[in-house]
């Protein structure tokens, strides 16, 4: 059976990166800079008050509740895909003394 990648929690980190814990235990960093450096859908991102504070995990995946109402259809989200094929990380919670 293929294992479908599912977030189960995010964490941002520092310039614009976001950790993406799934549910078979991978940590994974994945780097937005690209993305919120075409605009777009991601532009809002770019304000680092809101890239953090609306960081959240909808529809088993890392997403940015901009509304605040916890709407799955009014979010910006990432394909899990796309960030499980992110470079494997040690937890950064574990780095924090």
């Amino acid at each position: 059976m293929e294992y479908y990648p599912v977030v189960v929690q995010a964490l941002a980190g520092s310039d614009q990166t976001v950790y993406a814990y799934f549910s078979d235990g991978h940590i994974k960093q994945f780097d937005m800079k690209p993305l919120i450096s075409k605009g777009g859908v991601f532009k809002p991102l770019k304000n680092e008050s809101i890239f953090k504070g609306t960081l959240t995990v909808m529809n088993g995946t890392v997403a940015w509740d901009l509304s605040g109402k916890r709407d799955p259809s009014d979010c910006i989200d990432l394909d899990p895909f796309t960030i499980y094929e992110s470079a494997d990380v040690t937890d950064p919670l574990e780095l924090i003394s």
